[in-house]
């Protein structure tokens, strides 16, 4: 039975995924972000579970990576794509009535959103090489889908629960958007090595940009709360840079 507990984990964040899937192509991004957020908690313990019962498998990698596609390559991906029509159109796509009463010739401007969903492609195409790159035992080489998803998803929880004056306009700007898409294309195949949060031994010689890391979400969350979610993704990628990091 307990060979099968990462695999059963994994599913549980496939199914988060799935679900946030449909909710954002019906417009409630705050449930998809949550469901979102709900999947990427079983992403992380699922290989933690794994090396616990000794049940890792080539399976269990592979399953976990098409649950990963899921949850955090289409999901944000499809929220991407609403914000983009938020953006260009001032309401959520809505597929059916895309395609209705003759709008194949209503402007560019409805084909936009669609940019959106380079995130997804670009995550599968992340999560492939993952699958076959040794070098990425003990860190990441180019970000990791679950913190490009939190990014885009840190957007809508923005918008809904800490409106500050201009950030609307700044958020759902077809511009930033269009930018911040192709952004996070280049970040998740970029030849960037970034440091995992494995930790090895508990000593702070070794870990000592996992402890600041760590100590700095902390603190970001308790000032910033969602708005902390960039912050920390400029972050982790600022310390990761860093020569002779520890």
């Amino acid at each position: 039975m307990k060979k099968h507990i990462p695999n059963i984990i994994t599913s549980l964040n496939f199914l988060c995924g799935s679900v946030a899937v449909l909710f954002a192509v019906s417009g409630d991004l705050i449930t998809a972000s949550f469901f979102v957020f709900a999947g990427i908690f079983f992403d992380f313990f699922d290989g933690l579970a794994a090396r616990v019962f000794n049940a890792q498998s080539e399976v269990g990698l592979q399953f976990d990576s098409l649950a990963d596609v899921v949850t955090s390559g289409l999901a944000p991906a499809v929220v991407m794509v609403q914000l983009l029509s938020e953006a260009t159109l001032g309401h959520s796509l809505i597929i059916t009535d895309m395609f209705a009463e003759n709008n194949w010739n209503s402007g560019l401007s409805s084909y936009v959103p669609f940019i959106g969903l380079l995130i997804a492609v670009a995550s599968a195409y992340r999560l492939a090489k993952f699958n076959v790159d040794t070098r990425q035992t003990s860190s990441f080489i180019g970000l990791p889908t679950p913190a490009n998803a939190l990014l885009v998803l840190s957007l809508p929880l923005i918008l809904h629960f800490q409106y500050v004056e201009g950030m609307e306009a700044v958020i759902l700007n077809p511009w930033v958007l269009i930018g911040m898409t192709l952004l996070s294309c280049v970040l998740l195949n970029a030849e960037i090595r970034l440091f995992a949060l494995k930790f090895k031994t508990w000593n702070v010689k070794g870990n000592l940009t996992r402890y600041i890391f760590i100590l700095t979400c902390l603190l970001a969350v308790f000032l910033l709360k969602f708005i902390a979610i960039p912050v920390i993704i400029a972050v982790y990628i600022l310390l990761s840079l860093l020569p002779n990091k520890q």
